[in-house]
């Protein structure tokens, strides 16, 4: 990965930037030299076609990254959205990261965890590393550094 060959990420949206949505992206951003590009488009609500043309625009999204990061607090609010976008990045071959409600308040759904290659909690961290292992078969093993006085 690098800046000329960004990793495509896909994150789950019910077609509007939520919080979480958001923090994602504050989250890879505050990484050094990790190098992404967004292929979720939440601004791309289809305006006609219904159910069907939603289920398009996501297939269209999510065929163009290389991981897809679902966010668990969205269940809550359309779980068969959020399922549909799990199936669509599982048939296309995108491994999936599920990241944790923020906080902690809430326990993600057994059933995205179970689907999860990865189950995350909000770690910059942890989520850039899942993303280059999952996207890139990336060897992600750091070492923490601790200065003693």
């Amino acid at each position: 990965m690098s800046e000329k060959n960004p990793i495509r990420v896909y994150v789950s949206h019910l077609f509007r930037a939520d919080s979480s949505y958001l923090r994602v992206f504050e989250f890879l951003e505050s990484v050094e030299r990790f190098f992404y590009i967004n292929t979720s488009r939440p601004e791309n609500m289809p305006q006609s076609g219904g159910l069907a043309a939603i289920k398009d625009e996501y297939i269209a999204q999510i065929k163009q990254a290389e991981v897809a990061v679902i966010l668990a607090s969205q269940f809550d609010e359309n779980a068969d959205l959020l399922r549909y976008q799990m199936d669509v990045a599982e048939a296309n071959d995108k491994p999936v990261i599920v990241i944790r409600p923020f906080g902690g308040v809430r326990d993600t759904a057994p059933e995205l965890a179970k689907r999860a290659r990865k189950h995350l909690e909000w770690n910059e961290r942890e989520i850039v590393d899942a993303v280059r292992q999952l996207a890139r078969h990336e060897d992600t093993a750091r070492w923490d550094v601790i200065d003693f006085p």
